[in-house]
């Protein structure tokens, strides 16, 4: 679907408008930030907690949002902060789950909502044993194919330090898949 931004933009200048503007933020952008959430925490379930919360925290901050940056942009990275610290306040339940028998493939393989075969159920494992910014800038460079400058803005780093934590991670990635042949 095609977002007029500038038309959103303009709506949530005016008080009148803004609770209709927001409504369209949530109906236009809501699938695409799920899956940038999703790929980060794993679990349909955390997703969705993170999602909504992401809303929560740009429905809250919305007047700080001026413009200056896209809308994409800004609620990308709402997102993903939000999925990272996610992946912080769980860091000890995703340790005991490390413990478990069942391994992220197969959480994901047995995940109504996970629509992929085995070998991208493998992909998954290898990206979520990335530390938590390999695996961030990993997801939006590959699976969503983002610009450096791009993913720059969002993260709030320099595009040498995310080219490197990319590479680290392919480099990472193939290594996994090298030793479960």
């Amino acid at each position: 679907m095609a977002v007029n931004e500038e038309h959103i933009c303009k709506l949530l200048a005016s008080e009148k408008t803004k609770h209709k503007a927001f409504e369209m933020i949530v109906k236009s952008y809501s699938e695409c930030l799920y899956w940038k959430i999703r790929y980060i925490v794993l679990t349909h379930e955390d997703a969705d907690d993170v999602l909504q919360n992401t809303f929560l925290k740009a429905w809250n901050s919305i007047g700080s949002f001026h413009g200056k940056s896209k809308l994409s942009t800004w609620l990308y990275s709402i997102a993903i902060n939000e999925a990272l610290d996610n992946l912080r306040k769980n860091k000890n339940s995703l340790k005991a789950d490390a413990a478990d028998s069942v391994s992220v493939a197969g959480r994901l393989m047995a995940d109504e909502y996970f629509d992929g075969d085995e070998a991208q159920a493998l992909l998954m494992q290898a990206v979520a044993a990335l530390p938590d910014v390999q695996r961030t800038v990993f997801n939006l460079r590959y699976f969503d194919n983002m610009k450096y400058s791009e993913i720059s803005s969002i993260l709030h780093t320099s595009e040498g330090a995310l080219k490197a934590s990319y590479h680290i991670a392919v480099k990472k990635i193939s290594d996994y898949f090298h030793l479960h042949e």
